[in-house]
């Protein structure tokens, strides 16, 4: 949707791109029933977005002790890293500081180039997405909405109530399992080793029975 301002002469002065949605089709199944390699690809590019990254901030928390390679500085970013290799440029003694802030310069393209690519991959599924819904047909829009929409939430629903009671029966049958765990003759003798102590006590108070 874009978003248009105009001025008090109805010139328009400023125009935003809010996106867009739709409510009875929303975007996520246009793109599951069309573009699913194209999603498929987006979520590898994030995943591998979310592993460099990873490593950045493993790098960084690794080395940002006393003496560490980036233990003296403000802001790590690539401007601060490569002041920092041009300061130590040929010295023979920063060879490891060296070669770990080389390191994050390589990771930190490497996340930079990532990001760009998810950017314009998502932006590209976007476009496409929007294009498809004057495409749709009665037969099509049916097959979103009832079978992609309502039935998938329907089984989602009736899968989620078919887990609760399985965990609940679950449940129930071990209680009983743990209640009744010992065997019958085992109870029996239980029983029967109780009323002889029972007996004895009552003989020792003076009660005497056939």
């Amino acid at each position: 949707m874009i978003e248009v301002k105009k001025n008090k002469d109805g010139k328009v002065t400023k125009t935003t791109d809010k996106g867009w949605a739709c409510d009875l089709i929303p975007k996520p199944l246009i793109v599951a029933r069309y573009f699913a390699e194209d999603q498929a690809a987006i979520d590898e590019l994030a995943a591998s977005l979310n592993n460099i990254t990873a490593q950045l901030t493993e790098l960084e928390e690794e080395h940002s002790g006393d003496d560490a390679a980036f233990c003296g500085f403000e802001k790590i970013n690539k401007a601060s890293v490569t002041d920092r290799l041009q300061e130590i440029k040929g010295d023979l003694d920063a060879w490891d500081e060296a070669e770990v802030l080389n390191l994050w310069l390589k990771l930190a393209k490497q996340e930079a180039d990532l990001k760009r690519q998810l950017r314009d991959a998502e932006a590209a599924l976007d476009t496409k997405a929007l294009a498809q819904y004057p495409k749709l047909c009665e037969v099509n829009t049916q097959a979103l909405v009832v079978d992609d929409k309502w039935l998938a939430a329907l089984r989602t629903a009736i899968h989620g109530e078919m887990d609760r009671i399985s965990q609940a029966l679950t449940q129930r049958v071990k209680e009983l399992a743990e209640r009744y765990d010992a065997p019958m003759p085992q109870m029996a003798n239980c029983v029967a080793e109780l009323e002889a102590k029972v007996n004895q006590h009552l003989e020792k108070m003076g009660f005497v029975w056939n």
